[in-house]
């Protein structure tokens, strides 16, 4: 099965890949895990898209045994938070530079690289999730000239943000920027100013909770009337049409959806061949968006 491609950094990948946070589900099902990922090579997926705090480490171990050097297969990981077992919330901030620096080394270690082909640093400045507070609260250009080391130390090959303001991407272009990874979905589109300066820059657009509803009382594309009636009239489910709406709706999407079911994968992966015409789009777009802007922790 083949999808489209678009440039994350200096490579093309195919636009849906594949997130591995739901792996962790499969955490005493270790080989079912494996199977699901070579899966995921076999239908096409070149972009990965992990962290060392996804499962206290069972995800980029998965990615270590499952993929091979001949697959070639770009695996983006994630600085920002560690793993915390035990605690209220499976991570906890790790946003100093030097927490930056050891998140780098934990995650070369447990993919069993010398060098990441993309890390994202994980800001806190928007969108669903934790807040920074006390020492976690640091400069992004702090930050910023961590990674940038790390860069010229050939152990970060490009640098991505997430959950990132568009005034903090504004500042972070000359440290060049590959991708931004904010919560956004046909029912979340708060970004949208931030969304149109990636595509102008050539940043690829990585939203993560590509479906809404992270957390309870957030707005869920599946839960739009609008969006199953797309469904019916086109023999799809409602959760592809809100991945195949957010493909539609810029050039520079890449998806990353998880999943821990083989179906469900296929499923994911299936709707880079849906097409939605001008009728259905306007359809959709004419959907109300509401902010997903909540702290939570």
């Amino acid at each position: 099965m083949t999808t489209p491609t678009a440039p994350l950094g200096a490579r093309p990948v195919c636009r849906i890949g594949y997130g591995a946070l739901q792996l962790e589900r499969l955490h005493d099902r270790r080989d079912e895990a494996v199977v699901l990922l070579r899966r995921a090579v076999e239908l096409g997926v070149d972009h990965v898209d992990t962290a060392e705090f996804y499962g206290f480490g069972f995800a980029n171990d998965v990615i270590r045994e499952a993929l091979r050097p001949e697959d070639d297969v770009l695996v983006v990981t994630k600085v920002g938070a560690d793993p915390n077992p035990g605690g209220h919330l499976p991570l906890r901030l790790a946003q100093r530079p030097e927490q930056l620096r050891a998140s780098v080394e934990d995650n070369l270690r447990s993919l069993g690289v010398d060098r990441l082909a993309v890390v994202n640093l994980r800001r806190l400045d928007t969108g669903p999730g934790l807040r920074p507070e006390g020492d976690q609260i640091i400069d992004l250009d702090d930050q910023l000239a961590v990674m940038t080391a790390l860069r010229d130390e050939g152990k970060i090959g490009e640098i991505g943000l997430s959950s990132v303001t568009l005034d903090g991407l504004r500042r972070a272009l000359p440290a060049g920027v590959v991708c931004v990874q904010n919560a956004y979905s046909l029912v979340s589109r708060d970004d949208e100013d931030l969304l149109r300066l990636c595509a102008a820059e050539g940043i690829a657009w990585v939203p993560f909770f590509p479906l809404g509803g992270a957390f309870p009382g957030l707005p869920k594309a599946t839960d739009e009337p609008a969006v199953h009636a797309v469904a019916e009239s086109l023999d799809v489910t409602p959760s592809q049409v809100g991945l195949a709406w957010l493909l539609h709706h810029s050039p520079n999407v890449l998806l990353i959806p998880g999943t821990a079911d083989l179906a469900h994968l296929e499923a994911n992966v299936a709707v880079g061949e849906i097409t939605l015409d001008a009728a259905t789009l306007a359809t959709l777009d004419g959907i109300r968006s509401r902010s997903n802007d909540v702290p939570i922790g």
